[in-house]
């Protein structure tokens, strides 16, 4: 059992995961990006990035819904249950150069 659980701490290389996934190591990098609240790839002191099993697992999801079943970002979010926290940090952000809304007309 202590071996399956460092097993899961294992760090790989973004070229590691790379070649293992078969995506792109600049596509990585822009997911990253993108869906920072759900793939969060450890640093190394270096500021190297190291990806766990964990995180290896969830670069294959991304692939699945984005790369073979279409899914535009909003969409992956929406599928990952991410949509509620892009929904609250846009409802915080100001709606305009003056901080109001817009009148109703």
């Amino acid at each position: 059992m202590a071996q399956i659980n460092s097993l899961k701490n294992i760090g790989l290389s973004i070229d590691q995961v790379s070649q293992m996934t078969g995506v792109k190591k600049t596509t990585l990098r822009y997911w990253e990006k993108e869906f920072s609240e759900y793939l969060k790839p450890e640093r190394t002191e270096s500021k190297r990035r190291q990806y766990s099993l964990d995180e290896v697992e969830k670069v294959a999801v991304l692939k699945q819904l984005i790369e073979e079943e279409k899914y535009k970002s909003a969409g992956v979010r929406i599928k990952l249950g991410l949509q509620a926290q892009a929904d609250a940090a846009a409802a915080n952000a100001p709606t305009g150069a003056s901080g109001a809304s817009a009148p109703d007309g």
